[in-house]
């Protein structure tokens, strides 16, 4: 028989928020808005190198950052489906375990 597990709402909800605090911040930080003048790299080379480069992390970058959006919304899917099927056990246990009338037999 398997002994079942345990689902931490609260961290999960925390992980999405995290996700979603920090892509917010990526918004305003771009990978491209790295100096990369040939003035200030002092090799023309060198600069047109970075800045090919840079313009790839970029792309890596907001393709990152997609993946983590779709990781905090099914994350937090899956904070609201477990807390929904929670709330639905919850409502069928107590509905089975209280009656009408007199005391509860189980609150000795």
């Amino acid at each position: 028989m398997a002994d079942g597990f345990k689902v931490d709402l609260d961290s999960l909800d925390k992980a999405a928020s995290g996700i979603t605090d920090t892509l917010a911040k990526l918004q305003f930080k771009k990978v491209s808005d790295l100096d990369h003048k040939k003035e200030d790299i002092g090799h023309d080379h060198l600069a047109d190198v970075l800045g090919h480069f840079l313009k790839r992390w970029e792309i890596g970058v907001e393709n990152l950052g997609k993946d983590a959006a779709q990781v905090s919304q099914r994350l937090n899917a899956s904070v609201k489906a477990y807390g929904q099927l929670d709330g639905q056990i919850a409502g069928h246990l107590h509905g089975t375990l209280s009656r009408d009338s007199g005391e509860d037999p189980g609150a000795k």
